[in-house]
């Protein structure tokens, strides 16, 4: 029930105490303001996280070769690991059944890419059809590579959004021929990628075709897998580390390797790697949390003091009203009303000043790791309740004293 004379006696009690209530509030507000703060930069590093592993397919596994560190079999170390379409076919034949998608890239960076009397150096890959959902690339015209293209070693070239800008400058590029390192390519698609950019000043080729007409034989740069779906991370995880350490196995043996050494070959396992960006992001959310709530605890203790004194100056007004007949349950009513009514608006005005200023900073702080910070609405109302719960708190003890004080005592104190 609405009780008017309560709230003029609590905002009497403001009034008379301005400077301390504004120090005490104050307390408040800077803790909520932080909580939201950290919470709103811990969302952001999960943001930019998240937007990394956009470039490619959710749990890639990339597969490249290195240089041997140690003799096997009567070879020195130093030998130079080069993949070939046997290494690619190998790993088909034998976990097949475990890809969802898989593929295998011929690499070449600074290639000279030439349309009309536009010319740039970009980068080349020779591709085969799966390798579109691999990089997580969307054709916006025309079409990607196909099965067609590598039984029959077709010219033709699919280019990134940069590079369609900066040589054909709007000009639809489908059907126009490019020279690529001086070799000619039908244009048969556009694409963009979640990388920007950087990723998107390539230029996919058939992968029979490129390792055809640029003479390197049947070598491969990398290879790509991405897995089935499982039930539950935890079991996607568990897949994924088992097969990547029997791809190693068979890789290596493939290529007489020794299996202890590590840098001939080279494997990146996102779906473990994922994990512990995600975990790392964690730890840094609920040590955010943990600043923030501290630093809550702290502004509520004040409060609890400040009510302790208010208390202490209201002790001959409690016992008065103790000996006209009013209850213990009014008295810290009473009280409690005055700590939650200073908690909520100061913890309210520290969030709405935290919303606000992620909203308007948040945007120009972006940067490749961070992005978008902010605070989900489901925790804003958490942090709400939080504060009723903490003005309860910070009021309760000093209520239950005043609740306890003798009438006769009280009309004695000076």
């Amino acid at each position: 029930m609405f009780d008017i004379e309560r709230w003029q006696e609590i905002f009497e009690a403001i009034a008379k105490n301005k400077l301390r209530t504004f120090l005490t509030g104050l307390s408040v507000a800077s803790g909520i303001f932080i909580l939201v703060i950290l919470l709103g930069v811990g969302k952001g590093l999960q943001n930019g996280i998240e937007k990394q592993f956009e470039r490619d397919a959710a749990g890639i596994i990339e597969v490249w070769s290195g240089t041997t560190t140690k003799a096997f079999k009567g070879m020195n170390p130093g030998r130079q690991i080069q993949f070939r379409n046997s290494d690619y076919d190998i790993t088909v034949q034998k976990y097949g059944d475990l890809f969802d998608k898989n593929g295998a890239t011929y690499n070449a960076w600074g290639a000279t890419v030439v349309y009309g009397k536009e010319s740039g150096n970009y980068q080349y890959r020779g591709v085969n059809p799966d390798y579109l959902a691999i990089e997580n690339a969307t054709v916006i015209q025309g079409r990607f590579i196909n099965t067609n293209d590598l039984i029959h070693n077709e010219k033709v070239a699919v280019i990134g959004q940069k590079l369609n800008l900066d040589l054909f400058k709007g000009k639809n590029p489908i059907g126009e021929k490019i020279s690529v390192n001086n070799i000619n390519f039908k244009v048969v698609g556009v694409f963009t990628d979640p990388g920007g950019e950087r990723e998107e000043g390539r230029v996919f080729l058939p992968l029979s075709t490129t390792q055809q007409v640029y003479g390197i034989g049947d070598k491969v740069s990398v290879l790509f897998y991405t897995l089935q779906k499982k039930e539950s991370y935890e079991e996607a995880v568990a897949e994924a580390t088992k097969f990547t350490t029997d791809l190693g196995l068979l890789l290596k043996g493939k290529n007489s390797i020794a299996p202890d050494d590590e840098s001939a070959i080279g494997i990146n396992n996102s779906i473990v790697e994922a994990k512990k960006f995600y975990d790392l992001n964690l730890y840094i959310r609920l040590f955010f949390w943990w600043v923030g709530i501290c630093t809550i605890i702290a502004g509520v203790v004040g409060v609890s003091n400040i009510m302790m004194i208010i208390v202490k100056e209201r002790t001959k007004e409690i016992g008065i009203r103790k000996a006209l007949g009013a209850s213990p349950v009014s008295i810290i009513g009473m009280i409690l009303h005055e700590s939650i009514f200073i908690t909520i608006i100061s913890g309210f005005i520290g969030l709405l000043t935290g919303l606000t200023l992620l909203e308007i900073i948040g945007p120009q702080a972006e940067s490749e790791y961070f992005r978008n910070p902010q605070v989900d609405f489901a925790v804003a109302i958490s942090t709400l309740i939080v504060l009723v719960i903490a003005g309860a708190l910070a009021g309760f003890i000093p209520a239950y004293r005043a609740a306890k004080i003798k009438p006769i005592v009280a009309l004695r104190d000076e």
